[in-house]
């Protein structure tokens, strides 16, 4: 007997869910280091202009083909046309092989959660993050061994994962109404207790002082658009699945505005908690923001244990607090990615949730072993590296050509303007088609021509293939070999 497709609870647990999968990690550790490189408080000019002509129209675009053909991502596409179907897997693996190293940054914050208790980490954060706790090895080709603590933490991040989405959309739903608001309360408590500390004044200003000679950079509208793109989650398949879980009389247009806006917000909301606390810093060592400046992991597990060690009260309480705020943060993020390979499987092959569940999980379980190796932390880096600038552009780029030239934007607007209140047009149809697949292609090239001329980050030509072209060349062609298995007849799950 087949199990019935679900739809969302309530509107508000829709909305809740989508803003959990967008704000995740990179809100904490990649808007504020962006924003202030790219001139400050003038960056908000381009990154709105990139919300209103690529965020929000792609927001719409993907809700509405969920909502539509009320299928995932990988049969909302062969509804289109069967040929198209690889391009829905293409998307999802794309997440899928995200999700393998986004839950071994979670594990790392299972263990930082117990080391909160006595700041386990000590006078120096950085050593202890680099040789004590992930034992890094000399190079990418030096695997070293298996750190248990970190296969463990990561086994218990995709325990956590499988049980969220156990029951689908129901599950889903009530798990946000606590993993999303807790983030936001414990945003406001850093921002609040950020902003009273000594050198506060001086970290905010250097996030926010605008340059506005910046704006005649194209490098700033470049890095304004990827962030908007990379932010929302979209290209992921993930906002294509949950869309096809709503009811048919849903406002699509206003949900997307909603919840672009809400993860827009608490982006600019993190710069204020982080900026303060590396204000602060710098007034504490005698050094200067810049110095003390980071982004990524380095933020996370060098600099923020540095500030709270020197916190005058309360220090432990704070530590507990930080990695609190990134594991509800990133808990959102993880099931989302992992609910639109499920849900795309259960469309197609009508398994019990349950299997393809435990299937997928167990799956991205062993892909992630190799981050709990001594040579973890390259491997994420370089992964996370190819498949956020050239998976996900790559999907973006043939999504508004699929759905812009060859199903049309037109069908997509006509229905998504029948549900919702506010009416797009035109201008809707000439970001898909246009603006957006052009900012997309502009991005893959500038990011390809850099890569050509200077190698990321130094690996070696075999970790770059392995690691980066090669594993998603791969992706496309598993991706199509997944779209060539026979599906079972019917929509009923």
């Amino acid at each position: 007997m087949q199990e019935k497709r679900g739809f969302w609870g309530s509107r508000v647990s829709f909305i809740m869910a989508v803003v959990g999968s967008a704000v995740g990690l990179g809100n904490v550790w990649r808007f504020p280091y962006i924003c202030y490189e790219n001139g400050g408080g003038a960056f908000l000019i381009p990154f709105v202009v990139a919300m209103l002509t690529a965020g929000i129209p792609l927001m719409i675009l993907e809700f509405g083909l969920g909502h539509k053909m009320g299928l995932a991502a990988p049969m909302a596409f062969a509804e289109i046309r069967k040929k198209y179907e690889w391009l829905g897997w293409f998307a999802v693996l794309v997440g899928l092989m995200v999700m393998t190293y986004y839950g071994v940054i979670m594990g790392w914050c299972f263990r930082y959660l117990a080391y909160s208790i006595n700041l386990q980490w000590g006078a120096n954060p950085a050593t202890f993050f680099n040789q004590d706790f992930l034992h890094l090895s000399s190079g990418i080709g030096d695997l070293g061994g298996i750190v248990w603590y970190i296969l463990l933490g990561l086994f218990l991040c995709w325990a956590c994962v499988f049980f969220c989405i156990i029951k689908g959309v129901d599950s889903v739903g009530k798990v946000v109404m606590l993993t999303v608001p807790v983030p936001v309360a414990i945003l406001v408590i850093f921002i609040i207790r950020g902003v009273t500390l000594p050198g506060a004044v001086d970290g905010l200003a250097y996030y926010l002082t605008p340059d506005f000679s910046k704006l005649l950079e194209p490098k700033v509208w470049l890095a304004a658009y990827g962030q908007v793109f990379f932010s929302l989650s979209i290209g992921f398949g993930v906002m294509i699945a949950y869309a096809s879980f709503l009811p048919r009389d849903s406002d699509i247009t206003n949900n997307a505005v909603i919840s672009s806006l809400s993860d827009a917000g608490i982006s600019f909301m993190s710069g204020f908690a982080v900026f303060s606390a590396l204000g602060y810093l710098a007034h504490t060592t005698g050094g200067s923001v810049s110095n003390v400046l980071n982004h990524g992991p380095g933020l996370a597990f060098v600099t923020f244990p540095t500030i709270i060690n020197n916190l005058p009260f309360w220090a432990s309480a704070f530590g507990l607090l930080f990695f609190m705020l990134l594991l509800t943060l990133g808990i959102d993020s993880a099931f989302s990615l992992v609910e639109a390979g499920v849900a795309g499987a259960i469309d197609k092959w009508k398994t019990p949730r349950v299997i393809v569940n435990g299937i997928v999980s167990f799956a991205a379980f062993i892909i992630g072993v190799i981050y709990t190796t001594n040579a973890g932390l390259y491997w994420l880096d370089i992964i996370d590296y190819y498949f956020t600038s050239y998976g996900l552009a790559l999907v973006g780029i043939l999504e508004c050509i699929v759905l812009g030239y060859v199903y049309g934007t037109r069908r997509i607007r006509e229905h998504v303007n029948k549900t919702s209140d506010f009416k797009i047009g035109i201008w809707w149809d000439i970001c898909i088609k246009y603006i957006t697949p052009a900012m997309l292609i502009w991005m893959f090239i500038q990011t390809a021509r850099e890569l050509i001329s200077n190698p990321y980050s130094g690996y070696p030509a075999w970790a770059q293939c392995v690691g980066g072209w090669g594993l998603l060349i791969f992706m496309i062609v598993f991706a199509i070999v997944l779209s060539l298995f026979k599906s079972r007849d019917g929509k009923e799950i």
